[in-house]
């Protein structure tokens, strides 16, 4: 099982659609919020990143940013080990 991925987008955003095509290239599963006709949200989420664009991609908690943070994660290697699941303490 991999982090969880959320990823806000809109209908008409090319670079939406090619965050999406990695992450299903890379074969893991995402929740996509659609903000295109949902204001509230899309300025919700704009207050809590700063960003006004999308895609806004989180991995679990973490912000990772747009297409191109998400693309050079894949570049450095540093993707992967993000997807991995947090360790869970086993007592």
């Amino acid at each position: 099982m991999t982090a969880k991925i959320r990823i806000y987008t809109t209908d008409y955003c090319p670079h939406c659609t090619r965050a999406k095509r990695l992450l299903e290239q890379k074969g893991v599963s995402f929740e996509e919020i659609d903000v295109t006709r949902d204001t509230a949200t899309r300025q919700k989420i704009e207050d809590q990143t700063g960003w006004m664009t999308v895609p806004m991609i989180f991995i679990g908690d973490e912000f990772i940013g747009g297409a191109d943070d998400l693309y050079a994660l894949e570049e450095s290697g540093e993707l992967d080990r993000k997807l991995q699941p947090e360790p869970r303490d086993v007592a």
